[in-house]
């Protein structure tokens, strides 16, 4: 049974911290090296970035796969769309429907706040995550390159679906 929990406590954030930790290594030190991976996961994927990040209006959701926590999400309210900032499944529970159940989550929670439009941003190398977004009716809409500092870049597409 997958179960998606609004992430609004230190325990939550800690265990996305570490949901994060597990999953960036296994997925993106060979898209982005481990260097990035250390600094992206220190900057943004933290328990207090992420507390400072629910803070600014993000908002944080925690995915368990049979009371096992096994990913999370993150979204943000902007004018006219909902931007879908983090969706993360642990390479064991994928190919579970968690990924498919989580966008249908985001698609609904679009919908309830009156927005036509789900945007994200995917790193330009990761082509099974690009598949799985387009087959799940993104759409990619321009490439974004941004400066994280410490000499550091996300190249990225942004990717867009239409509710």
């Amino acid at each position: 049974m997958i179960e998606i929990v609004v992430a609004n406590k230190s325990e939550h954030f800690n265990n996305i911290a570490t949901l994060a930790d597990i999953i960036w290594q296994e997925h993106y030190i060979p898209i982005i090296g481990l260097p990035q991976v250390n600094y992206m996961l220190k900057k943004f994927q933290s328990a207090k970035a992420i507390k400072e990040q629910v803070e600014g209006g993000f908002e944080y959701y925690l995915l368990s796969f049979n009371k096992i926590p096994v990913g999370y999400i993150s979204i943000k309210k902007e004018t006219d769309t909902l931007f879908l900032s983090k969706l993360y499944v642990v390479n064991l529970h994928r190919g579970k429907k968690i990924g498919k159940t989580a966008l249908n989550f985001v698609a609904n929670k679009a919908k309830a706040y009156n927005l036509k439009r789900i945007r994200l941003t995917v790193n330009i190398n990761n082509v099974n995550a690009i598949k799985a977004y387009e087959k799940m009716g993104f759409k990619k809409e321009k490439p974004i390159v941004t400066d994280i500092g410490s000499g550091f870049i996300m190249d990225d597409f942004e990717m867009v679906k239409e509710i």
